[in-house]
């Protein structure tokens, strides 16, 4: 195109601009308003037709209203990129709204045209019998998807709430386990048509947003394909964090609170400014996606021997579990949990579980230095730049652990030394036990058969969990690395605490300590109320289940569904403080007001051991 066409597209398009102007503030902020409440409707009436059976006359109903709403969805992306002054950048700015309006509008056309749906051709293709439940999911992703944008649009009223981080990370915690759990209480959800129990449905929720994994029913025998797919969605909420999930609104947004909301997010991942933390967002979504997608491929084909009845359980059971292990969760679809033969000895399976789990406990930022293009690039042409601090903290940490409990595991778990070929495979077994029980709560082994030492090696690998800003649980490996380096400086005489050639900050140590003696605190108040509540099953197997549940780790000696009503609730708090309180405390600490050092008083000399 020429420089003369160019002008007159820009003069055409200026006086059209100029036309229309008087009237674009109304007409977009009432589309808005309408949108917000039509997207809730049609999000409802999906909900509704997927949790209970409805007739044909209520699923036409539906079907109207979805087309409807699907209709004044591209009817408004085209009004708002007629109003805008470039439509070019509208479509730049708009990416996913873009994509979605595209195939909305191809797959339109080509169902009145030629009579053939994208999706259900796709089905067909690949041979999936359980096409509409999968249409029904996409269709409900679809609207979840706009009902966020909007609000997102929509969160600049926030802070007007006047809610601090912690207390919307909270909320987001609160909401989101109240939804899981009334969607679990629909029929639909179980086998059977049996709603569950409300102890039942509240405690499953817990669980999997709080990505533990512990659970007082087998998943496998009672829910429905629906209901593992509620249970999926949770998980995958849950270990986004409600950090990054929370924030979402306000980069959507672009509002003044998402400076707020940056602020925890920095704690959280230990990014380095605002700016840093914006992209550390994106990129999470965006690492997570991409892991999530390659486990699903790999366990695709790793299955081995097992054998699925359908081509659609073989997909689905690939999405669940990498889901479940990237997220740490411990949730499984296999009744016997992942100690049944065919995938117990299952070396390639075990080995991708295994690394999937590992990198969702290595921490959003550290996996951000690791893998991220830019991090790459810049240490290939500045030679001199390393890993950040805080990346290899939690890399050789981790490394250090898993060895640690692997050769404890391979020694205490075999009354005889093997030889040969027989060694690496129960050091590999070993590793896998290790790798897949220390954070995400997997068992190849039945945890109650391991011996008392074991447990302990595990309780104690349970206590420190993963790294900061992971989908893993527990004090975090960062924690317990600056808690032991600052034991051993204080035993070597040494006034500061140095590891990489760097100086960590007196703040950073009372922090991590204060962290420590929370989430003990805590484990060992739990320890204390089950006693009294359950006391019948033994302090060793209590113990075990606290820690589980506190440090979010899922792994159980059995005993769950046996705990009382009143012990099961205390698990489900254990859970719930477990996953946001470490992280709230971390905020609290770090954001406190500065105190005036105008003065101090004498120093006083307390005698200690």
């Amino acid at each position: 195109m020429n420089d003369s066409n160019r002008n007159l597209l820009f003069r055409i398009r200026e006086w059209v601009n100029l036309r229309i102007y008087s009237t674009k503030n109304v007409v977009i902020k009432g589309l808005r308003y309408i949108s917000v409440p039509l997207s809730i409707l049609a999000f409802g009436s999906l909900i509704y037709s997927y949790g209970f059976s409805l007739s044909s006359d209520k699923l036409l109903a539906i079907n109207y209203l979805l087309k409807a709403t699907i209709g004044f969805y591209i009817i408004k992306f085209l009004v708002e990129g007629f109003y805008s002054f470039s439509p070019i950048q509208y479509i730049k700015n708009s990416k996913w709204e873009t994509l979605l309006m595209s195939y909305m509008i191809i797959n339109i056309f080509l169902i009145n045209v030629f009579d053939i749906e994208i999706i259900s051709s796709l089905g067909k293709s690949l041979g999936l019998m359980q096409l509409d439940e999968f249409l029904m999911i996409f269709i409900q992703g679809y609207f979840l998807i706009f009902v966020a944008l909007e609000m997102g649009k929509a969160s600049r009223l926030l802070p007007y709430l006047k809610l601090s981080p912690p207390a919307l990370l909270v909320s987001s915690f609160i909401i989101i386990t109240s939804l899981g759990s009334l969607f679990l209480l629909m029929p639909e959800m179980t086998k059977s048509g049996i709603s569950m129990s409300i102890y039942e449905a509240a405690f499953t929720s817990v669980s999997a947003v709080s990505v533990t994994g512990l659970n007082i029913i087998n998943v496998a025998d009672f829910l429905s394909f629906k209901g593992k797919v509620v249970i999926m969605i949770l998980i995958q909420l849950g270990g986004l964090n409600f950090i990054a999930f929370a924030s979402i609104f306000a980069l959507l947004a672009n509002s003044a609170i998402g400076t707020r909301y940056k602020s925890l997010i920095q704690v959280e991942y230990s990014s380095d400014s605002l700016a840093s933390s914006a992209l550390l967002i994106r990129q999470i979504f965006k690492f997570s996606v991409i892991f999530e997608v390659v486990a699903t491929i790999l366990l695709f084909f790793s299955w081995g021997d097992y054998e699925f009845q359908k081509l659609g359980d073989k997909i689905f059971f690939s999405v669940f579990h990498a889901i479940s292990a990237f997220n740490n969760a411990g949730f499984t679809l296999f009744p016997e949990g992942l100690s049944h033969p065919l995938l117990s000895e299952n070396i390639p399976f075990l080995l991708i579980m295994s690394i999937t789990i590992i990198l969702g406990g290595l921490g959003f930022g550290a996996i951000h230095d690791l893998f991220s293009y830019r991090a790459f690039i810049m240490r290939r042409r500045n030679p001199w730049k390393h890993l950040k601090v805080n990346s290899k903290i939690a890399l050789y940490s981790t490394i250090a652990l898993i060895i640690f409990g692997s050769v404890f595991y391979a020694l205490l778990e075999n009354e005889y030394i093997l030889e040969g070929f027989k060694i690496v495979k129960q050091s590999f077994f070993a590793f896998t036990q290790i790798a897949i029980g220390r954070t995400a709560g997997f068992n190849i082994v039945e945890v109650a058969n391991l011996t008392l030492p074991t447990l302990l090696i595990l309780i104690f690998l349970m206590f420190i969990g993963g790294a900061s800003g992971s989908t893993a649980g527990g004090i975090k490996t960062s924690t317990f690395t600056l808690v032991l380096l600052n034991a051993l400086a204080t035993i070597r005489g040494r006034k500061r605490v140095e590891v990489f050639k760097h100086t960590i900050p007196m703040e950073m140590l009372n922090l991590a300590l204060s962290v420590f003696l929370f989430t003990l605190g805590g484990v060992l108040l739990g320890i204390f109320f089950l006693s009294i509540t359950d006391g019948h099953l033994g302090l060793t197997r209590l113990a075990f289940e606290q820690v589980s549940a506190f440090c979010t780790v899922g792994l159980s000696m059995g005993i769950t569904s046996d705990l009382s009503e009143v012990g099961k609730i205390i698990l489900m708090i254990s859970m719930l403080i477990g996953r946001i309180g470490t992280v709230t405390l971390a905020f609290a600490l770090t954001r406190r007001k500065k105190e005036s050092h105008d003065y101090t008083y004498p120093k006083a000399q307390v005698q200690v051991g």
